[in-house]
C-alpha cells in the first residue's frame, strides 16, 4: 500500500530532494505512484520531476513488485496533484507549513485517522496471517517526521534522515522550533498524538496511525506490517505507540517492523537505529528494525550510482520490498542488475 500525500514544507529552500524545485514536488507523489503501477517503459500521465541526483526509488519498488507478482495499491491521503492511475482517493488536502503550528485541520486529522483505522481493521479481519508493506511518498516528509517525534517529546536532533547527502538538520530544527511554539502560542496541547498531528503532521501520518491502530486492534488476526521506510515510519510508529496501552504496544512491537535501505542505516548524519531505540525507551517497548543488503556501486547508470553518493536513499517502499526480495531467495547483485536495465528503460525510452 503506497500513500501518498503532500506539506507545503516541502516548499521551503533547500528543505528536500524529491524535485529539483518546489514547483516540481507537487507533481513527485503522482509520477512515483505512476511508475510503480506503470512501470519504466509506459508513458505515465505525469512526468517524473528533474531531481539534482539519482532516480526515483518507485523504480526499485516497481523491479521488486513485478518480479515477485505482489499487488499494490495506491491511496492519495492529500496530495497536491493526483495520480493518472487507479487509486483510492481519501478527500484529504496538502498539509500547511509545520512552521505554521497548524498544518491541518482538526476534523481533517479525525477524518484520515477514522479512515486509516476502518481500512486496517478490514484488511486484518480478511488477511488474518497476512503481511501489509505500507510504503509512502511525501516530500518534505522527513521533516514532518522529525517535528511530530518532538511534539511528543522526542529528543531526535541530528538522528532523522534525508534525501540529500547531508540532512538539513539546522534548517529542520528551525521550522520545527517555530512551528512547536506557534502551536504553543495558539493553546495546542502537544502531549496529544491527535493534536500534534494538527499543528505538526502531514496527512499520511494522521491515515497511517488510524491504519496501524486497526490492524493492531482486530480481533483474532496475527496480521503483520512492514514499515518500509526510515524516519517517516519511525514517527508514524511513535505516534500509535504513544496512543495505545502496554499490551497493545507490545502486539505493535512483536507484529510491526521498521525496514529500509541500506543507505538510510549506514548514512553518516543521521542514526536510525538509535532514533527507535529512543522511540522504544520511551514507551517499553524494542521496535524491530532491519533493512536491506542493496547497493548500485557496480550499476551502468549514473542515477543509480547516484544513491552510493549520498541522494535519494529511500521512498516509495523501497527498503521493505528489496528486503522481501531477498527474503525471497534472491541476492542484492539480482536487484541491482532489473534496477540498472529498468534505470535504462525509463532514461533513453
Amino acid at each position: 500500500m503506497l500513500v501518498l500525500a503532500a506539506t507545503a514544507t516541502a516548499e521551503v529552500p533547500g528543505i528536500s530532494a524529491a524535485g529539483a524545485t518546489p514547483a516540481s514536488r507537487q507533481f513527485t507523489a503522482a509520477a512515483d505512484a505512476e511508475l510503480l503501477l506503470m512501470g519504466p517503459a509506459a508513458k505515465c500521465p505525469h512526468g517524473l520531476p528533474p531531481l539534482m541526483a539519482g532516480v526515483s526509488p518507485a523504480l526499485i519498488s516497481w523491479c521488486v513488485l513485478e518480479h515477485l507478482g505482489l499487488p499494490a495499491l495506491v491511496v492519495d491521503a492529500g496530495c497536491a496533484v493526483a495520480p493518472g492511475i487507479p487509486h483510492i482517493r481519501l478527500g484529504g488536502s496538502p498539509a500547511r507549513c509545520l512552521s505554521s503550528g497548524r498544518a491541518m485541520e482538526d476534523a481533517a486529522v479525525l477524518q484520515l485517522h477514522r479512515q486509516g483505522q476502518r481500512l486496517g481493521y478490514r484488511w486484518a479481519q480478511c488477511h488474518p496471517q497476512g503481511l501489509l508493506v505500507l510504503a509512502e511518498c511525501v516530500p518534505g516528509g522527513t521533516s514532518t517526521a522529525e517535528a511530530v517525534l518532538s511534539g511528543l517529546g522526542l529528543d531526535v536532533a541530528g538522528l532523522v534522515s534525508g534525501s540529500m547527502p547531508k540532512p538539513p538538520h539546522q534548517l529542520r530544527a528551525g521550522l520545527v522550533q517555530r512551528g512547536i511554539a506557534a502551536a504553543i502560542a495558539r493553546g495546542c496541547e502537544l502531549g496529544q498524538p491527535l493534536a500534534i498531528l494538527a499543528a505538526l503532521g502531514d496527512p499520511f501520518q494522521a491515515f497511517s496511525l488510524g491504519l496501524l491502530e486497526g490492524i493492531a486492534q482486530a480481533p483474532g488476526s496475527e496480521a503483520q506490517l512492514l514499515l518500509a521506510g526510515g524516519s517517516q515510519m519511525a514517527a508514524v510508529l511513535a505516534l500509535a505507540l504513544a496512543r495505545a496501552a502496554l499490551p497493545l504496544r507490545q502486539v505493535m512491537a512483536q507484529r510491526f517492523a521498521v525496514v529500509t535501505t541500506a543507505w538510510v542505516m549506514q548514512e553518516a548524519c543521521s542514526e536510525l537505529a538509535e532514533l527507535l531505540i529512543r522511540v522504544g525507551a520511551s514507551y517499553g517497548v524494542e521496535p524491530l528494525l532491519a533493512h536491506s543488503n542493496l547497493h548500485f556501486d557496480n550499476c551502468k547508470q549514473q542515477a543509480l550510482r547516484d544513491y552510493e553518493l549520498g541522494f535519494v536513499k529511500e521512498g516509495v517502499g523501497a527498503g521493505g520490498l528489496s528486503w522481501l526480495w531477498e527474503l525471497a531467495g534472491f541476492s542484492p547483485q539480482a536487484l541491482a542488475a532489473a534496477c540498472d536495465q529498468a534505470c535504462a528503460e525509463l532514461l533513453y525510452r
